[in-house]
């Protein structure tokens, strides 16, 4: 199995963290340093790393007046629970960038809003709603053979024949 950790660089690692928690209903922890956290789902994977602008010689994480945060850059988590993320995600900023809606392509329901950071970050329902399967129709009786129609006799070979229709 492959992984990707996904680093973005923050000014304060300890309130993106919080921030980040807070979005996903996860407990509050601390980051294990001051200038790198992770947030982390409930089996151990890794969701998102944070690390602080300019705490080490990474050339894309030097500072954020480098290039624009952000740019090119679209977070896109998966979750299982839509409907609680956007009620923690509307108690953590004013407005989203994009309303709740389905998208098209992968049918699943989705909003967005930046963190605190300024990043774009897309939450999407893990499937699509369940639609309700069409009810059975019961067979029509009408279409199903009856005594009168079909009836099976036996060829003078002894394989079962069908009788001819009356004209």
């Amino acid at each position: 199995m492959k992984r990707i950790w996904t680093i973005i660089g923050v000014r304060d690692v300890p309130s993106s963290l919080k921030w980040y928690q807070s979005l996903f209903g996860q407990p509050e922890t601390a980051p294990d340093h001051d200038y790198f956290g992770q947030v982390l789902d409930t089996d151990g994977t890794v969701l998102l790393c944070l690390h602080q602008w300019g705490a080490h010689e990474h050339p894309s994480l030097m500072s954020p007046h480098e290039a624009s945060r952000g740019n090119g850059l679209i977070l896109f988590f998966r979750v299982d629970d839509f409907d609680m993320t956007l009620k923690r995600a509307r108690a953590l900023v004013t407005r989203l960038e994009e309303g709740p809606h389905v998208n098209p392509n992968t049918r699943t329901r989705e909003f967005s809003l930046r963190d605190p950071e300024g990043y774009y970050v897309t939450i999407s329902a893990l499937s699509a709603p369940q639609r309700r399967a069409p009810a059975r129709r019961r067979p029509n009786q009408r279409l199903q053979p009856t005594k009168a129609r079909g009836r099976i006799r036996k060829s003078p070979e002894g394989r079962p024949a069908r009788s001819r229709p009356k004209r």
